[in-house]
C-alpha cells in the first residue's frame, strides 16, 4: 500500500511554475512518486455524468480511470478538443517530464437534460468568469454535490493506485514513456 500526497500548486498559466518546481524538488523521494492525478478547473455548473481523462491512454492509468468511473457510474468521454493538446498544457505535464505517468480527469460535457448544454455553459463561463474577479464561490449555479462527485472520482483514482502492488507504467512505445521515463 502506498501513501497519497496532496499538493496544491500555483503559477500554471505562468509556465507550470509550481508543479514544475515540485516535480523537480519534491518533499519525498522522486522514486516514491508513482503517478500524478491532476485536479484542475472543476466545473460545478452542471450534473457530472462523464469524465474526460486527459492523458490516460498513455499509461496503465487508463485502467485506473476506467475502474473508478465504473464504480461511480460515470461514463468516460474522449478528448473533445484534441487540437488543444490539453495533456501537455496543465500541471500534470511537469510530472510527465520527470517520467511519472499522469492523468488529468476533467468533468465531461454530457447532459441528460435538453435544457442543460454543458458545452455552452463552459464557453460562457470561460469567456465571462475564468480568471476574472467574478470566478469565485458566489457565481450562480454552483453545484457542490457535483464537486463532491468529481472529488470522489479523483480520490478513487488515487486510492486504486495505492492499492495496486504494481507501479503505474507507460504503455509500450508510448511517446511520453519513450521520451521521459527513466531507463532502468
Amino acid at each position: 500500500m502506498r501513501s497519497i500526497l496532496f499538493v496544491a500548486v500555483t503559477g500554471e498559466e505562468a509556465g507550470l511554475l509550481g508543479s514544475d518546481y515540485f516535480a523537480h524538488y519534491p518533499t519525498v523521494s522522486k522514486d516514491a512518486i508513482v503517478a500524478n492525478v491532476n485536479m484542475d478547473e472543476d466545473q460545478m455548473l452542471w450534473p457530472l455524468l462523464d469524465i474526460i481523462p486527459f492523458g490516460a491512454e498513455h499509461s496503465t492509468l487508463d485502467g485506473v480511470v476506467k475502474r473508478a468511473a465504473e464504480r461511480l457510474h460515470l461514463a468516460l468521454s474522449p478528448d473533445p478538443m484534441p487540437e488543444q493538446v490539453i495533456f501537455i498544457r496543465s500541471d500534470q505535464y511537469s510530472f510527465v517530464k520527470q517520467g511519472i505517468p499522469a492523468v488529468y480527469p476533467s468533468p465531461g460535457l454530457k447532459s441528460n437534460d435538453p435544457k442543460i448544454d454543458p458545452v455552452a455553459i463552459f464557453k460562457e463561463w470561460e469567456e465571462t468568469r475564468y480568471h476574472q474577479p467574478q470566478d469565485d464561490m458566489q457565481q450562480p449555479n454552483l453545484d457542490f454535490n457535483q464537486a463532491v462527485k468529481y472529488a470522489q472520482f479523483a480520490y478513487l483514482c488515487g486510492w486504486l493506485i495505492t492499492q495496486d502492488p504494481q507501479r503505474p507504467t507507460w504503455n509500450t512505445h508510448d511517446f511520453f514513456g519513450d521520451h521521459y521515463a527513466k531507463k532502468m
